[in-house]
């Protein structure tokens, strides 16, 4: 009994701890990596230098100001014209405009506050018939695809767990998908989780006809 006890104490220690512990590490490893981009300073305006010790996190605050400040920047008219000469000297060059043009997008699809990257949480058969994972819907096939598609398809993006930035990107026909009564944000939390940390039951209304 006193054995069973412990046990139980323990675990339930290890399930306060161990979220609090990876969390500060997450941040710990997220703040030392924009730390680096002190080495953007010059010398002379380095903060250890002016301050006299090492400032954790001043290249976590150096970096999300120059976002900002770019932000602000591309916000103007003459921002604008000099984003669009940057992409226009980008295109010159071969495989840098591949490149770049793929990535961005990407990133104007996924982060734009317009943008619809995750339209909706499905359910789909994956990797085989019989086996359901949750993905989500991101538009319908384009271009010569739609010429040898027979049929109403939409374009869909199945995510690995529990490191949803990977995944696989597949056409599914329109009627093999289920929509989901959850959030993208629901949908992503169950993902991450590995299915542990499941969303609240949507409960559908039903009307007598």
């Amino acid at each position: 009994m006193r054995g069973q006890l412990i046990k139980r104490y323990f675990i339930t220690g290890l399930l306060i701890w161990v979220p609090l512990v990876i969390t500060a590490w997450v941040l710990s490893l997220i703040v030392s990596t924009l730390d680096q981009s002190l080495r953007l300073l010059p010398e002379a305006v380095h903060p250890q230098r002016l301050i006299g010790v090492a400032v954790p996190g001043a290249g976590a605050v150096l970096t999300l100001l120059m976002i900002f400040i770019t932000g602000v920047l591309a916000a103007n008219l003459i921002g604008q014209t000099l984003i669009h000469w940057w992409e226009r000297l980008l295109a010159r060059i071969p495989v840098v405009n591949s490149v770049y043009h793929s990535v961005k997008q990407v990133s104007d699809t996924l982060f734009s506050p317009n943008g619809n990257a995750f339209r909706q949480a499905l359910l789909v058969q994956y990797p085989r018939e019989g086996s359901w994972t949750i993905a989500f819907l991101t538009g319908k096939p384009g271009g010569d695809v739609l010429n040898h598609l027979d049929g109403d398809y939409v374009s869909v993006y199945v995510p690995t767990t529990p490191n949803p930035t990977s995944g696989f990107f597949l056409m599914m026909p329109a009627k093999d998908v289920v929509e989901l009564e959850m959030t993208v944000d629901e949908a992503l939390k169950y993902i991450i989780s590995m299915g542990v940390v499941a969303p609240p039951p949507h409960h559908r209304i039903v009307t007598n006809t």
